[in-house]
């Protein structure tokens, strides 16, 4: 074979640098193009979820109406005790399959059963209500009523414009008024470490000021907080913020201690156990 000149040498070598910095640019191209693909593919499945998400939610809107009128309606059942709620969306029972297996509901069949007695529910109750919300509309049909069992669960909402000053505000105005057989609920768990950090606070506030007044505190936070950050794939509803029907039961467990040694004073003396 005859003997390849110096110029056909450094052809060749040219030749080979250039196939491999083709191949280089190749394996770049192709590792983009996956990189991209991966990217759109994840942007549309995070535009899916969003979407699904707001259509979750949209349907949830749409029952507000419903668990409301639900509510009203049996506010005019007769009963020997009245049962007389303050809260949220979550007294509501918004993401229940029912009004009635909210933690409210769930809390009346309770008593019901510990009692052996009839009952009226008086849910207060708004969605979206803020503390401050709480003041303006519930507290005037609050004070005309003269509750037997009396449950607050209030303040949720305030976390995502959270103002501790009007926290407090709110939460003293409403404890102001409260008999002193009344539970009350501290902020249940959000799981996410910047909304933790203002529970902890309004948490804070809650407690002091029901200890001023002497009220029971329920332990809704330290009680959701057991459940762990997976909970939210099964005792959140599909809009990821309201508790399902498993979510609320979570809220009853959390009552049930305070509630049972409530209503004991509120059994007939006949049924009581000897």
């Amino acid at each position: 074979m005859p003997q390849q000149s110096q110029a056909g040498r450094g052809y060749s070598r040219r030749v080979t640098i250039a196939n491999q910095t083709l191949r280089s640019f190749a394996v770049a191209a192709g590792a983009v193009a996956t990189a991209a693909g991966i990217g759109v593919a994840a942007l549309v499945n995070f535009r899916n979820f969003k979407g699904r998400l707001a259509e979750s939610a949209a349907m949830l809107n749409e029952t507000l109406p419903v668990h409301s009128l639900w509510w009203r309606t049996h506010a005019k059942v007769k009963g020997e005790l009245l049962y007389v709620a303050i809260g949220d969306s979550a007294a509501q029972g918004i993401g229940a399959s029912s009004p009635d297996r909210s933690y409210v509901g769930l809390l009346a069949d309770h008593i019901r059963l510990a009692t052996g007695r009839t009952m009226r529910v008086v849910n207060l109750s708004v969605s979206g209500a803020t503390v401050e919300l709480a003041v303006r509309d519930q507290l005037p049909r609050f004070v005309k009523l003269s509750p037997d069992i009396v449950t607050v669960a209030i303040g949720a909402n305030d976390i995502a414009l959270w103002d501790p000053v009007r926290f407090e505000s709110g939460i003293r105005e409403i404890f102001a008024v409260l008999p002193e057989h009344t539970l009350v609920a501290d902020l249940p768990c959000f799981h996410l470490p910047a909304n933790e950090r203002k529970v902890a606070v309004a948490n804070q506030i809650l407690r002091a000021v029901a200890a001023e007044h002497g009220l029971a505190v329920v332990p809704l936070h330290a009680t959701t907080k057991r459940q762990g950050v997976r909970s939210i794939a099964t005792h959140v509803a599909e809009d990821l913020f309201h508790p399902n029907d498993r979510g609320y039961r979570v809220w009853a467990e959390a009552f049930l201690p305070a509630v049972s040694a409530d209503v004991a004073r509120l059994i007939p003396q006949e049924l009581a156990p000897q």
